[in-house]
């Protein structure tokens, strides 16, 4: 009799730990809800923004275009809303290749060599805590060099150059990792400088 009744009881324990198993899913029934949840937080985030650049202004150190006098502006410097969004992080000037590149002011060189097959310059320009890049650029000169302003660093490459069917110099200025605009290190002088003219000169005894 006993027997009988124990048995009656575990059976009749089965429905109850049943209706318990229902009412409480097991642990990994709540993981798609935990990926769409996830997923939407993801989608809510807000997204990277560049890094703030200083507000020090950048001065107008430069003595020198980096190709040429006065090189064509292909395409200007168009700062990115985000991070990894659109935009252009320089300036494209129109150089033929083999044109020399030059450091557009007193510097040292903190890189000579290659990127992604394309040949890259960079120079920390001196009492600041700016650097300029130069590519695509078949170095002359290498890493630690000190180089004055108007210096020529390389030379184009004929190859490498994302200006299309024309070959073109890609000119950077970089704050730590923010882009900063490279035309800003010009002065007006040299950045709206036109033709040279000859003009009389006059009050000068002419020699006999």
């Amino acid at each position: 009799m006993r027997r009988v009744m124990r048995c009656v009881s575990v059976w009749a324990a089965v429905p109850l730990a049943l209706a318990t198993a229902a009412v409480t899913p097991p642990a990994w029934a709540d993981a798609p809800r935990a990926r769409a949840e996830a997923r939407l937080a993801w989608a809510d985030a807000p997204s990277p923004v560049p890094p703030p650049a200083s507000r020090a202004p950048v001065p107008a150190i430069g003595r020198a275009w980096p190709v040429g006098v006065r090189p064509p502006v292909l395409r200007g410097w168009e700062p990115p809303a985000t991070v990894y969004g659109a935009g252009h992080r320089g300036v494209d000037l129109a150089a033929p290749a083999g044109s020399p590149v030059r450091a557009v002011a007193a510097g040292r060189v903190s890189f000579a060599g290659r990127v992604a097959g394309r040949g890259v310059v960079s120079v920390e320009l001196a009492g600041t805590d700016l650097r300029t890049t130069y590519e695509p650029v078949s170095p002359s000169v290498k890493k630690g060099d000190d180089v004055g302003a108007g210096e020529v660093v390389g030379v184009v490459e004929p190859t490498g150059s994302h200006c299309g069917r024309a070959t073109c110099v890609h000119w950077g200025l970089l704050r730590g990792d923010a882009y900063l605009d490279p035309l800003s290190l010009l002065p007006p002088w040299l950045l709206h400088r036109g033709p040279s003219r000859l003009l009389p000169v006059l009050g000068v005894p002419v020699p006999a």
